[in-house]
């Protein structure tokens, strides 16, 4: 049976060039392996700056796969990247490389390694709340999903209307509960599952994350902000709410100056980074290390 690996961790920490290592040292023991996108905001054509994402001439020959496959207005749905992650794993499995998943994004990750099942969609239902959000606010659709659902709700950043709305819609379809948190004991999809766990200290990953956001500016956020906003990315419901893009998209509208929309997306990536290595340290059997500890894995 070919193998899978999940490369993950917070945002930051290494985990596209851990995933890189990886492949080039089963590579160099004979083997073969490709790459498997499990970021959401990677999944976005255009959004390249603000997301990370490595270009194609630093790939370094290893194939990656679910990169650039929705448009700024389309809406990145967990339910729906799931089962093509995994049909890209079993197209990888039937060249006879190994799999490599590589991400950030925890619900992500969790839907192709373990076996998660989700809720239908209600696309009516999804447009009313989403409506209502637009009209009331993040606050009333919270208070509703606390009474209906607390465990969910504690879960859920108040702020974060995507995910309101979409609790909402499972609960409102007749499901007892949300569902989409990891299981106490969550069963593995692939049975040769590895999971590697990318980590820096504390105090090294803030700095780095401060630098990578005054980066992301200096290169052309701005210019990659204003590009995609032409192509529909105030329309889309999830990739205009990405941290750093709603800040860039402010900027330009002139509601934050240059330091403000920096120091906003700093704070919000170094929160995310906290809520992404809470989510990670629950998964049973990782393997913690750095992304340069990866190059002398036994393959």
């Amino acid at each position: 049976m070919s193998s899978l690996v999940a490369v993950v961790g917070a945002t930051g920490t290494g985990k596209s060039e851990a995933a890189l290592r990886l492949a080039e040292r089963i590579i160099g023991a004979g083997g073969a392996a490709e790459i498997v996108n499990a970021d959401a905001m990677q999944l976005y054509r255009g959004m390249d700056i603000g997301t990370a994402k490595l270009p194609p001439e630093e790939r370094r020959g290893i194939p990656h796969h679910l990169l650039d496959v929705l448009d700024v207005t389309d809406e990145a749905a967990v339910a729906e990247y799931q089962p093509r992650a995994r049909e890209a794993i079993r197209e990888v499995h039937a060249r006879e490389a190994t799999a490599i998943l590589v991400g950030g994004s925890g619900l992500y990750v969790s839907s192709v390694i373990f076996d998660l099942r989700f809720p239908p969609r209600d696309d009516a239902l999804r447009r009313s709340l989403e409506d209502e959000l637009e009209r009331d606010g993040a606050g009333v659709l919270f208070a509703r999903l606390r009474a209906i659902d607390p465990g969910t709700a504690a879960r859920i950043d108040p702020r974060n209307g995507r995910r309101l709305v979409r609790a909402l819609e499972v609960l409102e379809q007749g499901a007892s509960t949300h569902g989409a948190a990891l299981p106490a004991e969550p069963r593995l999809w692939h049975a040769d599952t590895r999971i590697l766990g990318i980590e820096l200290a504390r105090e090294e990953l803030v700095t780095r994350l401060d630098e990578r956001v005054e980066r992301m500016w200096a290169r052309g956020m701005l210019d990659e902000v204003e590009s995609l906003r032409a192509r529909g990315l105030e329309r889309g419901v999830t990739a205009r709410r990405a941290i750093g893009y709603a800040q860039a998209l402010a900027q330009l509208d002139g509601r934050l100056d240059r330091d403000e929309a920096v120091a906003e997306t700093s704070a919000l990536t170094r929160r995310y980074a906290r809520r992404q290595v809470s989510w990670f340290r629950r998964y049973p059997g990782i393997e913690w290390m750095r992304a340069d500890e990866v190059a002398q894995l036994e393959v």
